[in-house]
């Protein structure tokens, strides 16, 4: 293990050590910031930290982002630098991807072999959707033009190092759905007296699974899940009132505007049916992921020259990430990079015996440099 291998592991396990949950992300901010100081960096503080780096007179500018935030998650690892914060846990590999981005504006800053500005954006709340929007509400890319952005995320599963992205649609939408049904609650022995709301709630359940299966394309990749069904009912109390949480996933915007549609039709029409009363809420807290084909193109010819294995056109992913609202802005990349096929680095994300990959540190960190020359090339002189 080289030395610069080593710091990053330090400073990984550092992270891993304190997590911190979303936009409370205040020491990892801090040992950001003071990282970034200590390569001579330009570093800006506010819902997030921004790192600049410059060379040569170029005037574009390209963003490499990274998220910081931890989950409430109780850590369940036998390893020496386990989560020293109850019931929180890194345990998505922000940590690796924080010390990757770290890892490449220390290699960058000692051979600045680029022309223009490198942004690095250290993004709190990315597991809530709300810290890329926090911070492109706060001026960013007004403070921070930039012509591209790019954004890693570690896959479980994946042979190490292996690198997966996509043209258009790679990660989905998620959505929140809440649906209250208000009966009249009762005695068990006299159900026929109210109006029972609690076996409306479990047909509503089965209901709202027929929506991809008959009411979607079949390739269209979405997913209805019910989450939580809660009743205000005792052992022998009817209960008044149902309330269904659940979750949405879709690829495309018009998939999720369908999904929307039909969960409100389904559960207006049965609650009509059963003479009770409905209120229904639907928030889309991710939108869906588009990469540009340009940003693509350049990691994939970067990838490729660094030998790492490369799929130019990986499946599109279920889950959501909320990188997509910078793409929503600026033409940007977000790809995948495998953490491992073995012991806690196969482990899934959010599992509570996930680790990030040590190994993949110095690659990701390698990777990141050399799509910054890629894309801000030195001006050839005569």
């Amino acid at each position: 293990m080289t030395t610069f291998h080593n710091r990053l592991t330090a400073l990984r396990r550092q992270l891993h050590q304190q997590p911190e949950l979303g936009f409370q992300e205040q020491r990892t901010k801090a040992l950001v910031a003071q990282r970034l100081r200590d390569l001579n960096l330009e570093v800006h503080e506010g819902i997030g930290v921004i790192g600049l780096l410059r060379s040569g007179t170029g005037n574009r500018a390209i963003g490499l982002r990274a998220d910081m935030d931890a989950l409430p998650i109780q850590e369940i690892s036998r390893h020496d630098y386990v989560s020293q914060c109850p019931g929180v846990m890194h345990a998505c590999g922000h940590d690796g991807h924080m010390a990757m981005a770290l890892g490449a504006a220390e290699k960058l800053a000692a051979d600045p072999d680029f022309d223009g500005t490198v942004v690095f954006i250290f993004q709190p709340n990315e597991e809530h959707g709300l810290g890329a929007r926090a911070m492109l509400d706060a001026g960013l890319l007004d403070q921070f033009p930039m012509q591209e952005v790019y954004a890693i995320h570690n896959l479980p599963g994946a042979p190490l190092g292996q690198v997966a992205t996509r043209v258009g649609q790679i990660c989905a939408s998620e959505s929140l759905f809440e649906i209250t049904l208000h009966g009249q609650g009762g005695h068990a022995s006299m159900p026929h007296v109210g109006i029972e709301v609690l076996s409306l709630g479990a047909e509503l359940v089965m209901a709202l699974q027929t929506i991809v299966s008959r009411k979607l394309h079949p390739a269209a990749g979405a997913v209805v899940s019910v989450t939580e069904f809660i009743t205000d009912g005792q052992r022998n109390v009817l209960p008044g009132q149902v309330t269904l949480k659940g979750d949405v996933r879709a690829r495309l915007p018009t998939d999720r505007q369908a999904l929307e549609h039909f969960i409100r039709q389904i559960s207006t029409g049965l609650a009509a049916a059963h003479g009770a009363q409905v209120e229904i809420s639907f928030d889309t807290e991710f939108i869906e992921t588009l990469n540009a084909p340009e940003p693509v193109q350049a990691l994939v010819r970067v990838a490729q020259a660094q030998g790492l294995e490369t799929l130019a056109d990986c499946p599109p992913m279920t889950f959501s990430e909320d990188f997509a609202h910078f793409t929503a802005a600026v033409p940007g990349c977000f790809f995948l990079l495998g953490n491992g096929t073995d012991g806690p680095h196969g482990q899934p994300l959010h599992a509570a015996d996930y680790d990030f990959n040590d190994a993949l540190l110095p690659l990701g960190a390698e990777l990141w440099a050399a799509l910054v020359r890629d894309r801000l090339p030195k001006r050839k002189t005569a």
